[in-house]
């Protein structure tokens, strides 16, 4: 397959990885519908970043995934989609769980309908490697049992198997993409990558963080873009459920360290009780095997852990970058 011509949705396109996923595949050639989650503000999300120029080669699309009716609109008409829009924040998913069966699991299930009815090419459903909770063995396959250690991961857990039904039961060309932990430019303040460099690139000399100990599997966010694009590509995913993965794994200590060493060395990690996870919801060890992908697909890893810190630490020392991210606060 050449998505050069295609006819491409991106949901969750305004979202962090979906806009990088975006500019991919703009460069594949490919004609993109972006859906985006409407809003008073008229905002687009991260797409508000682009160019007038890239701007005019999409077309925005306003809706809710919650909402059948303006699903089945922007599904109709398109060779492929992408879903990406989800709920993701876990400590938010604490707070309130309905809304992420509502956004998560009904969500994808209005995706899964409208492209069962329209016929599509292919489909493909983003998981997380949160499905998996602590790792009962490392590193961890495809193959590896699930276990919902929040709602948020529930919630995904749910989605996956909504997708793996709709292939079973009526043959919908769907694939089942699980990126590990993705960091970069553009990503949520409430995670640990964007929180460490905020807090720094504000001239703090204490940065809060909550359980050190945890590793994870660290993969720039290109990487993962360019991870959804040789999916798509390949003839032998349809069914399957794949990982980007990066095989590699680091303690959230070690790479708080690693960024105080480039940002302020004489910085310090204070533990703030208020961003601890709950004991048995914490995820203690993530790192993905990336065989399977390898095998099916012509992905490979070009960004090491390092240089993606550096192209993420020089997007944030952006003043108008940093500007949108609270540093001083606690973001769920």
């Amino acid at each position: 397959m050449n998505l050069k011509g295609k006819k491409v949705l991106v949901t969750g396109a305004d979202g962090f990885i979906g806009s990088h996923l975006v500019e991919h595949l703009l460069e594949e050639g490919a004609i993109i519908k972006a859906f985006v989650y409407y809003n008073s503000f008229n905002s687009w999300g991260w797409l508000d970043s682009f160019s007038q120029e890239k701007l005019n080669k999409i077309e925005i699309f306003t809706g809710d995934i919650r909402d059948p009716n303006g699903v089945r609109t922007a599904v109709q008409g398109s060779d492929i989609v992408f879903h990406l829009a989800a709920l993701i924040a876990i400590p938010f998913s604490y707070h309130s769980p309905d809304s992420y069966v509502d956004t998560n699991v009904k969500g994808t299930l209005n995706v899964l309908q409208a492209c069962k009815d329209f016929c599509i090419e292919k489909l493909l459903v983003t998981s997380t490697s949160e499905v998996y909770g602590t790792a009962l063995y490392a590193p961890i396959d495809e193959k590896h049992p699930k276990q919902g250690q929040s709602p948020y991961s529930a919630t995904k857990i749910g989605a996956d198997h909504m997708a793996e039904s709709f292939y079973r039961s009526f043959d919908l060309p769907v694939t089942i993409v699980r990126p590990f932990n993705t960091f970069g430019p553009r990503q949520s303040a409430r995670a640990v990558i964007p929180t460490i460099i905020a807090q720094l690139a504000s001239g703090l000399d204490e940065i809060k963080l909550g359980a050190l100990s945890p590793t994870r599997d660290l993969l720039f966010v290109k990487d993962t873009a360019q991870g959804f694009v040789e999916i798509a590509l390949s003839d032998k995913v349809i069914g399957q459920e794949i990982q980007i993965a990066t095989n590699e794994e680091i303690s959230i200590g070690d790479l708080a360290q690693s960024i105080i060493d480039i940002m302020n060395p004489g910085a310090k990690i204070l533990s703030d009780e208020n961003r601890l996870r709950p004991e048995k919801s914490e995820v203690n060890r993530l790192i993905g095997s990336n065989e399977k992908i390898s095998s099916l697909t012509n992905w490979k890893r070009k960004y090491s852990l390092e240089e993606g810190l550096k192209e993420t630490i020089d997007w944030f020392s952006n003043s108008d970058n940093l500007a949108k991210y609270k540093a001083n606060i606690y973001n769920i």
